[in-house]
């Protein structure tokens, strides 16, 4: 009788093979969903591959770097979009029975394709939530719950439609993906006076590598504090977010002011540095630094933009800035008073008559072939220096920075708090860009500068390590296509996204997801390296 059951198991083993191998990787799985969904049946509507017509349009529905859509970067044999967070269990479960690599996207920037291109195996799929976009608001308790899907426009728009005096501090890009954007930080223009939006998430959903929905109380205290800055794709696919709301002033004030090198640019930055992390901290004033036209035809220059967020009247501003930054020069004339959500839209850069609706669009307005890298500083750059950095600046035509102050709240939270560690002693952010349109042409020359540059800025940067934000991932660094998952190569970018952090990531990592179902080219590494499934 043994032996009998033995032969019978080994039969269904080698039945199970040869199906998996004369049917398509999608219709394994497809049939796998069937067996381990609450909805059956209902699946084929929402599998996309290659030869159906929609597949192009869905891979590129939120993918904004054009680098990662290029014929020569590969393509996930299949795109699942359930619309049930079982079927998101299902797919977790199935994706892990039949060794196919699964990546995350709630669609978001994602700088280096990460949550849709995989550049260490095949055969992959994307699991998109876009179907999974519910929000739920709750003003009494000053709460709400969002799905994964949702962007942090809509999350905006549906808080200020319950209330005006609501809102939440989160990303500055309206079409960010809130499931990915808050694993990783989710900095914003009021995070000096509530810090980020990982600072004011107070429960979560997630599935596991097993499978199974867990809440807060369920995951436990050590996994829910590594979701929350300890990057995507790592731990588990997020379904939901309980996040808190703050209160915001029913007359927010906004401003743009814009001064060349010509214009005294370069002294005002230096006296920016020291002011913007140190100002009352109901006022954010970031920095937009790009090129434009000289005084002379045909010389280019450098624009210094102050873009800046007051939770307050503009009565009450103009004291603020008369006594800390007057050399601005800011007038009434410069401010506008406006409702928190109208602010929302100043910052995303939409012209100021836009109604709020267009939050609820949800896609991505513009794609670009794009490099972005960052640091963070804590030293103020000395006037003389700026000066230099502006002929490498001027080098190349797609350049851009931003630079985001820190400090009031950020500097009052502490670096183990959440995984995110970028807190005090920070004075500002600083965001690298190139950005080009003629595809392949002259990406080479792009790609240079932006090392040179980044090079450039390191006796400027933060040392030991060199900091750099998660969410704007960077494959220069500790990039191994052959073993992504390596512990030793894992510490070259994990110490610059996490410090110290990054060794309790590890364990977390290693505790929830021993055998690294959930990995991508920079994902948290279990102890136990080299296991895939």
């Amino acid at each position: 009788m043994h032996s009998m059951m033995s032969l019978l198991a080994t039969f269904v083993v080698l039945l199970s093979v040869s199906l998996s191998t004369s049917i398509s990787i999608e219709e394994t799985f497809n049939n796998c969903l069937s067996l381990h969904s609450q909805i059956p049946n209902q699946f084929p509507t929402s599998i996309y591959t290659s030869t159906n017509k929609s597949y192009t349009s869905i891979l590129e529905s939120t993918a904004q770097n054009l680098r990662y859509l290029l014929p020569s970067v590969p393509k996930p044999d299949f795109i699942f979009t359930p619309f049930h967070e079982s079927q998101v269990q299902a797919a977790v479960i199935c994706a892990k029975q039949h060794g196919i690599h699964l990546r995350i996207r709630s669609g978001g920037h994602d700088y280096e394709g990460l949550s849709y291109v995989s550049l260490i195996e095949k055969p992959f799929m994307i699991l998109d939530l876009v179907k999974l976009r519910a929000v739920n608001v709750d003003i009494p308790h000053n709460t709400a719950w969002i799905q994964a899907g949702a962007t942090i426009g809509e999350v905006y728009y549906r808080i200020s439609e319950k209330s005006s005096v609501h809102g939440f501090p989160a990303g500055l890009c309206t079409t960010l993906g809130i499931g990915g954007l808050i694993t990783g930080g989710a900095y914003g223009s009021m995070m000096r006076k509530y810090g980020l939006g990982v600072d004011n998430v107070i429960d979560a959903k997630i599935v596991d590598a097993n499978g199974k929905i867990l809440d807060r109380k369920a995951m436990g205290e050590d996994l829910f504090w590594a979701i929350r800055g300890g990057g995507g794709g790592s731990f588990g696919v997020i379904l939901w977010w309980k996040i808190k709301l703050v209160p915001v002033p029913q007359t927010v004030t906004v401003f743009t002011v814009t001064k060349s090198l010509e214009q005294g640019a370069n002294k005002l930055l230096y006296r920016w540095q020291q002011v913007a992390p140190n100002i009352d901290e109901n006022l954010f004033i970031r920095v937009i630094i790009q090129q434009g036209n000289g005084s002379v035809p045909g010389q280019r220059t450098v624009t210094t933009s102050y873009q800046a967020l007051f939770l307050g009247g503009v009565n009450r501003l103009l004291q603020v800035m008369k006594k800390s930054f007057p050399e601005l020069g800011l007038t009434r004339k410069d401010c506008l008073e406006t409702s928190w959500i109208k602010s929302v839209l100043y910052i995303a850069g939409y012209p100021n008559d836009t109604p709020p609706e267009i939050l609820l669009k949800g896609k991505p307005t513009s794609k670009a072939y794009f490099k972005a890298k960052s640091d963070f500083v804590r030293q103020v750059i000395p006037e003389t220096s700026l000066n230099t950095l502006w002929k490498v600046f001027l080098q190349d035509d797609g350049a851009l920075m931003i630079w985001n102050p820190y400090g009031g709240m950020m500097s009052r939270i502490a670096e183990s708090a959440t995984p995110f560690p970028h807190r005090k002693g920070t004075l500002y952010k600083i965001q690298y860009l190139t950005g080009w349109i003629d595809g392949e042409k002259n990406m080479a020359k792009h790609m240079r500068w932006m090392r040179k540059f980044y090079y450039y800025m390191t006796p400027y940067a933060s040392k030991y390590p060199r900091e750099n934000y998660v969410n704007y991932r960077d494959l220069d660094i500790g990039m191994n296509q052959k073993n992504s998952t390596s512990l030793s190569l894992a510490y070259s970018w994990g110490y610059r996204y996490f410090k110290g952090n990054f060794n309790r990531l590890v364990k977390v990592k290693t505790k929830v997801d021993p055998s690294n179902f959930f990995r991508h080219e920079q994902s948290i590494p279990p102890l136990a390296i080299g296991k895939k499934m």
